[in-house]
């Protein structure tokens, strides 16, 4: 990090991104490299200047932030992301901080905690409002726990299992996928049977989001299942 702090804004709404890129324009020691709109123009924006402190809109067209976030600390992880949102459910701020923000600050914070957080941020410090820091932990820690579950669950499936598994996902029905395995169709729907029973879901859509939720975290558990099809 240089001596000066380099700050991108992303945020959809024009007035607040451009009232926070003036108060931070008026801050001896930060640096405005101006604000996008959307997490694809910031994955863009951070390739042209890289920023050292992203303030990251949550609530966003398209990719939203917390996606945003996930690649962008993925591909630069020297770069600090501080999710700054309308939301306060401590759910979403914790997946905020699961896809690699440092912390976050609500939108109605006043302007001097706003700029103090940028530069706690731009140090490596963790930032969270004092009143939430346990009630964002405790979330974390539940999400952590569930996410583990998951990944149990979905270790817990055959090869074969973890084959009809990926062709749900890939939207294929029980006849499809009885026919690209070369099995019947009653043998594909007792596999189905199985999956939905192990994974605790009811349905095909629930087994597919447990999937995607698993992808989602940076994990892939019939990542195996497709390299052997392959």
């Amino acid at each position: 990090m240089t001596d000066v702090i380099r700050v991108l804004v992303v945020d959809d709404h024009p007035m607040f991104a451009q009232a926070i890129e003036l108060l931070i324009q008026r801050e001896e020691g930060l640096e405005i490299l101006g604000s996008v709109g959307s997490g694809e123009e910031a994955l863009e924006a951070v390739l042209r200047a890289p920023p050292d402190v992203v303030l990251m809109d949550i609530d966003l067209p398209g990719m939203d932030g917390i996606e945003t976030t996930r690649r962008l600390r993925s591909q630069h992880p020297d770069i600090q992301v501080v999710a700054i949102t309308g939301f306060h459910e401590h759910d979403v701020i914790a997946r905020a901080i699961q896809a690699g923000a440092c912390g976050y600050v609500p939108k109605t914070e006043a302007p001097d905690r706003v700029l103090e957080t940028v530069k706690r941020a731009a140090s490596g410090e963790m930032v969270l409002p004092t009143g939430d820091v346990h009630a964002v932990l405790a979330k974390l820690k539940e999400r952590t726990r569930a996410r583990t579950d998951a990944q149990a669950a979905l270790a817990s499936l055959t090869l074969r299992e973890r084959e009809v598994l990926d062709m749900i996902c890939d939207g294929r029905s029980t006849g499809e996928i009885a026919s690209a395995l070369f099995i019947t169709q009653s043998t594909a729907l007792t596999h189905v049977k199985n999956i939905l029973g192990k994974l605790s879901v009811h349905s095909k859509l629930e087994a597919a989001t447990l999937v995607m939720r698993d992808r989602q975290n940076g994990f892939d558990g019939i990542a195996e299942a497709r390299s052997a099809r392959h």
